[in-house]
């Protein structure tokens, strides 16, 4: 009787010491709102205001700009891609090139305002590349929270009168974990931009 009373109060303190232990909490993974990604498609962009046409995403829609920081726009020929379902813009300007703007000072331009990221990117990818209809130009995939992860220009390899320049945005919170898929759904797609992009005959800007 003695050994069944002490195997009655060891199960009793078991069981109080047992249930006064924590319970270990594991945290959850970070999880993200699910993305619905649109069908993929191209549409040609061949605007009489500017004087080059290029494929882009069918999902984007083409908003003119007029004023640049209050501004009248320096020419006809400066846009936006805007990407509803991504609140994103990829930000279009032309410049024809002369005496006042030559092709080393856009291009210095270009690559000073690709540095300006470097604040919070932590690498800049370069690359240089010619398509099919001879235009030429560079590419800078910037890595990290940077405001402007993709930005681009192109020129003309024969004569040198144009110089486009673009650079791809978030409309919200640079979060690059969250952002990705939707950043790496819109940069496939602008690489068709570059394949198909060719100048056409100089119009009025």
């Amino acid at each position: 009787m003695k050994i069944l009373i002490q195997i009655f109060f060891a199960v009793i303190t078991i069981a109080l010491f047992t249930q006064c232990e924590e319970p270990v909490i594991t945290p959850k993974p970070r999880g993200y709102p699910k993305v619905t990604l649109p069908q993929k498609g191209f549409k040609t962009f061949s605007g009489d205001y500017c004087n080059m046409q290029f494929q882009y995403p069918a999902y984007a829609e083409i908003e003119r700009n007029k004023y640049f920081f209050g501004e009248a726009a320096p020419n006809e020929c400066w846009f936006n891609l805007y990407f509803p379902d991504f609140d994103a813009k990829l930000h279009c300007s032309y410049t024809p090139i002369n005496k006042e703007n030559n092709i080393e000072h856009l291009q210095k331009q270009a690559f000073k305002m690709t540095d300006w990221h470097n604040k919070k990117a932590s690498f800049i990818d370069e690359k240089t590349f010619e398509n099919q209809h001879s235009a030429i130009g560079m590419t800078f995939n910037v890595e990290g929270p940077a405001a402007s992860p993709f930005q681009f220009f192109i020129t003309d390899s024969l004569q040198q009168e144009h110089f486009f320049r673009a650079a791809f945005y978030f409309n919200s919170q640079i979060n690059t974990d969250s952002l990705a898929p939707m950043y790496n759904f819109i940069k496939e797609d602008l690489q068709q931009m570059l394949h198909t992009f060719e100048w056409k005959q100089s119009v009025a800007l």
